[in-house]
């Protein structure tokens, strides 16, 4: 099936799963039981990505007869080694920069933790520079990082956010030092949208020589980047955020101008570059190559049709009473199938339990959500504590379809009278 035909379709798909029954049931013989489930819509693509078909049939022959490992000098190594080296010429190209600057790693996760630690440490021995600057809204993979660097004896320092969700290049000026190695802020924040101005940032931070990182793994191929030509020194990249394989990612370094170094974490057989040892993901990185090639020839695209279909969902749920748009205005750079809404008169529990049948969402990051209490990304934005925790995050992609959003919005509406025929709260004016 060709891109853009049956949008929408496979989402509510009827998955059979055979179950034998055993025997001494009935009549003593044994039953085997068609069964059939209902999916409910997906709109949780900030989380995760379906792979895309046309991903998995790139894949498939580097599970069979293309085994070799791409580190072997044999013709087996070689023919998986040409592979390799074309899906890192496409992702590199996915972002603006050249196919030697690019590491794969496991995942944005292992990347983010190289990028900081690697810059951080390898900085300090040998320029002494010792601080770091990260957000209040970066993912975890790297304030989590930070925070074992500040247990290290480095320098770490949080810029706040305004209430749309971005990074004021004021703020970032008033922190920088000369001492300052690394300033790490994300491309598009995954709970709230928000598409930072990487420009202005990353020219503070070439001001005091500091190197600009940015946790790129949402957006890219959506929203302009061009590494190369932006004052971006390092990016860190998932594949299964853009219809790729999960368990693969990607870490750009700059080679020139200046020249990002860092000390690797893994040691071992020195692959990429002696950076990320490891035997080579060859059927994940084939995978993330040939996604990231679909988004460069599809993602301006697809963004402008997410952008349409976001906006007619708020539109259908803003005129409920009691809902709060979270993130920048629909209108601000922001990514274009991200929505995120608080709900007056109800739990957030509840709201999200309420809608499971439905629509497969989320409250906020994939990562926190095992984690107790209201998003502290809200928190930062200054969203009150009892609607930072009823609030929704809404993550449209490449199979929701028209019919998906208003199935959405009746059902939210739905869950809405619901819920708040039986809450004592009172919703507020939006």
């Amino acid at each position: 099936m060709q891109r853009g035909q049956g949008q929408g379709q496979g989402q509510r798909q009827r998955q059979g799963q055979r179950q034998g029954q055993g025997q001494g049931q009935g009549q003593g013989q044994g039953t085997l039981l068609l069964s059939f489930v209902l999916m409910p819509l997906y709109l949780d693509h900030h989380a995760t990505t379906p792979l895309d078909p046309r991903v998995l049939e790139a894949m498939l022959p580097f599970f069979g007869e293309r085994f070799g490992n791409a580190g072997s000098a044999h013709l087996h190594g070689r023919d998986v080694k040409r592979a390799v080296e074309e899906a890192r010429d496409a992702v590199a190209a996915l972002v603006g920069g050249s196919a030697r600057e690019l590491i794969f790693t496991s995942g944005a996760t292992e990347s983010d933790n190289l990028a900081l630690a690697g810059v951080m440490r390898w900085r300090r021995a040998r320029e002494g520079r010792d601080h770091l600057v990260v957000t209040e809204i970066e993912h975890d993979a790297v304030r989590l990082p930070a925070e074992r660097l500040a247990r290290e004896g480095f320098r770490v320092s949080t810029l706040p956010v305004d209430a749309r969700g971005y990074v004021s290049p004021e703020a970032l000026a008033e922190v920088c030092d000369e001492k300052t190695a690394l300033v790490s802020v994300c491309f598009t924040q995954s709970e709230v949208g928000a598409i930072q101005d990487l420009d202005a940032l990353g020219a503070i931070a070439r001001a005091k020589g500091a190197w600009l990182h940015s946790d790129a793994a949402q957006g890219v191929g959506y929203a302009p980047l061009d590494a190369r030509a932006m004052p971006v020194d390092l990016l860190s990249l998932s594949a299964h955020k853009m219809y790729g394989p999960k368990g693969v990612g990607a870490l750009w370094v700059r080679r020139d101008g200046p020249r990002v170094r860092l000390e690797p974490l893994l040691e071992g057989g020195g692959q990429e570059n002696g950076l990320r040892s490891g035997t080579t993901n060859v059927p994940g990185v084939v995978g993330f190559g040939a996604a990231a090639a679909l988004m460069s020839a599809e993602g301006a695209d697809e963004a402008r049709r997410l952008r349409a279909l976001r906006d007619a969902l708020h539109a259908e749920l803003s005129t409920l009473e009691g809902v709060h748009l979270h993130g920048p205005p629909l209108d601000h750079p922001r990514h274009p199938g991200n929505l995120n809404l608080g709900f007056d008169g109800v739990e957030g529990e509840g709201l999200l339990l309420a809608l499971m049948p439905a629509v497969s969402l989320s409250s906020g990051s994939a990562c926190a959500s095992a984690k107790p209490g209201p998003s502290r990304t809200l928190l930062a934005l200054g969203v009150p504590r009892d609607r930072a925790s009823a609030s929704l995050r809404f993550g449209l992609g490449r199979e929701t379809s028209d019919r998906d959003v208003a199935q959405v919005a009746a059902a939210v509406r739905d869950a809405l009278c619901r819920l708040r025929a039986r809450s004592p709260r009172r919703p507020e004016a939006g």
